[in-house]
């Protein structure tokens, strides 16, 4: 397949797509509602009342709203349905009718829709996942790919990614452009790309969303990446828990490379790229890079002290590049609108936008893209709706299990790199937990700790025996067994686990319990029991928050 070859596709789809469509979110959080039966309702009641000729129903991917699914939405107008059944499928098709049907409608003017800047996100929920021609249709799926094979250079493509200021939306936050040119110098013919999908974090689900509704995004970003470091072998690793984003991720490959965009050949050129898909075991260690080549090459998945980083030695001892989903998914969009115009989008050291999964103590919860620098206030607050039945936001909890909690008065922070480092947070993957003024913060510290605790690989002994320590601190606190003597020694274990931890499961696991300190130490010294006197003195208390 060539360039017109690819438009005439493009063309062709668009041609065939019915005057209505109707759009029927099936990415896992609505099929644990039963979309997909509601997606049959849908197709049995077209049949029924003979609308096939003018009404297409699409299985489409996540359509942001996950707390208010199974979601559909009619592209003509467009309307959102919520909570949508199988037994009122016909009646959502009689609303379409203009008829007074019995269906709860969403609102597409709220803030949760109309303040997001989609870029990953932009064809989410708005094609058929397992369909690559409507990702060419709709999304100029491969058009990126298309033009750097035919018009660039391998060092023009990463100048290109760097003059994005693309940064690594793991959690990091490196450089992309540097990463991808540290890779293109090393010598050898064999290199490998590496797409990390194993999401982890309690809470998030970004990565999943995206391999759910738009797989073809990230191959195609694999592809370019490829490309540029002259890697011609790619492997996606996902985590096991996630089958339906295995599922058409692997559908995915075998679509492109029958369309000649993946495999020998590369759009009839001398470029030739593979993807495979490799499952993890569900070990949170494996989002490490280090520990992910290890699960890929078949070994334990343990990490390994750096240099060499895997620029250099990596998979199979070979330069290999890796980066999470997010960040090849951006790259198809910048290479065919342009760096400069992703560079407009963000703020001056954090460009572009930024994918959150919004929980806990939100009316709104879901999937949003926001550009950087959106304030958590506004994410919380206007897009998300604020905290339900007139509670009030106590505090954030941002990048998961390495992430801090942030009180409420920083809710004007700007959501980027450097501002939630600062403040003792991270953004992470881009997990994003409200709480409400019930939410006991020693304990939500606790919860991540025994999470931690549980997913330490036992390699090193800082983490191994650290988090165990720290856990038990925490448990003992919140029981109300602790005295001050026990507190002191928690402020002490955080930074030696964080400071001698070998990788970053451990030096970030003290994240959450050095930020509730920080912010909220009062819940702490409220919660130790009083100190026995001695020789008729009583200590002094513990010094104020």
């Amino acid at each position: 397949m060539d360039r017109s070859e690819l438009l005439q596709l493009a063309e062709k789809e668009r041609g065939s797509w019915k005057p209505t469509r109707v759009l029927c979110c099936t990415a896992s959080g609505c099929q644990a509602s039963n979309a997909l039966g509601v997606r049959r309702g849908l197709e049995q009641a077209v049949r029924d009342r003979k609308l096939a000729d003018r009404v297409q129903v699409v299985g489409a991917g996540c359509m942001g709203l996950c707390g208010s699914g199974p979601l559909v939405q009619v592209e003509q107008g467009p309307v959102l349905f919520e909570q949508a059944t199988p037994e009122g499928a016909g009646s959502l098709l009689d609303a379409l009718d203009g008829g007074n049907a019995a269906v709860r409608r969403g609102d597409l003017t709220h803030p949760f829709f109309t303040a997001q800047t989609k870029v990953v996100c932009e064809t989410s929920g708005r094609i058929d996942s397992e369909r690559i021609e409507e990702y060419v249709a709709e999304g100029g799926g491969y058009q990126g790919l298309c033009h750097v094979l035919a018009e660039m250079t391998p060092a023009e493509v990463v100048q290109a990614v760097a003059d994005s200021g693309l940064r690594g939306r793991g959690g990091a936050g490196y450089p992309t452009g540097l990463k991808w040119g540290t890779v293109a110098k090393m010598p050898g013919r064999q290199k490998y790309v590496v797409c990390n999908g194993d999401e982890g974090d309690p809470g998030a689900f970004m990565d999943r969303s995206v391999m759910e509704s738009d797989p073809h995004r990230v191959l195609e970003g694999m592809a370019i990446a490829g490309y540029a470091t002259g890697a011609h072998q790619g492997f996606v690793y996902v985590r096991a828990e996630y089958p339906l984003a295995v599922s058409r991720l692997q559908k995915a490959i075998t679509q492109a490379t029958r369309l000649g965009m993946l495999g020998s050949g590369v759009f009839e050129t001398p470029f030739d790229f593979k993807i495979d898909v490799r499952i993890g075991a569900g070990a949170f260690v494996c989002g490490e890079e280090t520990a992910l080549m290890a699960s890929i090459e078949g070994r334990r998945g343990l990490p390994r002290p750096r240099p060499p980083y895997p620029a250099e030695q990596g998979l199979f001892g070979c330069p290999t590049l890796i980066n999470n989903v997010e960040t090849f998914a951006n790259v198809p969009a910048i290479l065919r609108k342009g760096p400069a115009w992703f560079a407009s989008i963000g703020t001056a050291k954090s460009k572009g936008t930024k994918i959150f999964s919004l929980t806990g103590k939100v009316r709104n919860t879901g999937l949003i893209e926001v550009p950087m620098g959106t304030t958590l206030r506004h994410v919380v607050e206007v897009m998300g709706g604020g905290v339900p039945d007139g509670g009030r936001v106590k505090a954030v909890q941002t990048g998961g299990p390495s992430g801090g909690c942030l009180p409420a008065d920083l809710l004007d922070t700007p959501v980027d790199y450097d501002s939630l480092t600062q403040l003792g947070s991270i953004m992470g993957s881009g997990g994003m937990i409200v709480m409400d003024q019930d939410t006991n913060m020693v304990d939500v510290a606790r919860f991540f700790m025994e999470f931690c605790m549980d997913e330490s690989c036992g390699k090193c002994i800082p983490c191994r025996a650290g988090t165990v320590q720290m856990y038990r601190l925490l448990d003992k606190i919140v029981r109300k067994e602790a005295g001050p003597d026990d507190l002191a020694r928690l402020e002490e274990l955080c930074p030696m686990v964080r400071d001698t931890s070998l990788c970053g499961l451990g030096q970030t696991a003290p994240n959450p319990v050095l930020s509730t300190l920080r912010y909220f130490r009062p819940e702490y010294e409220a919660l130790l029991r009083a100190p026995a006197a001695r020789n008729g003195r009583v200590p002094l208390p513990l010094r104020p928050a």
